[in-house]
Formats: C-alpha cells, sequence, structure tokens
C-alpha cells in the first residue's frame, strides 16, 4: 500500500515511539492486533471511541490521529 493510501498517517510513528507493539496497542484498545493493524494502514476506519481512546492515550489531538493536523496539541 502507498503512503499516500494511509488514512491515519501518524498512529505507526506514536506507536513505535512508545515503544509498543501492535499487540500491545490492541491490548489496550481492547480490540485484536488484527483489527489495529487494519487501522494502521488504513483498511478500517477507527471508531469514534477508539480515535479517543487514542487521543487520550497518546495525549494529542483527534485532528492529529487523521492527518488535518501536523501539530500533536
Amino acid at each position: 500500500m502507498s503512503e499516500k493510501n494511509i488514512r491515519y498517517p501518524h498512529i505507526r510513528d506514536l506507536r513505535e515511539d512508545a515503544d509498543l507493539s501492535q499487540a500491545d496497542l490492541a491490548r489496550i484498545l481492547n480490540c485484536s492486533q488484527v483489527a489495529y493493524s487494519y487501522y494502521e494502514i488504513g483498511r478500517r476506519d477507527i471508531p469514534t471511541e477508539v480515535l479517543i481512546a487514542l487521543s487520550k492515550f497518546y495525549d494529542c489531538s483527534v485532528d492529529y490521529l487523521l492527518g488535518l493536523s501536523n501539530t500533536k496539541r
């Protein structure tokens, strides 16, 4: 999948910066590792409640997670 097809350009970087695996994040979000990996590659839309949970976990804005801003806050 090319870079331009990724819907959520920052979530992989945030996860890697936190030294977490996809399985770690899946446990935190109470979803499967496969579901989380689909969020990262843009194969599945991230539900609103998961976006909010990620925003709180990473202390960043939802706009940042969605790629609407390059500023975390």
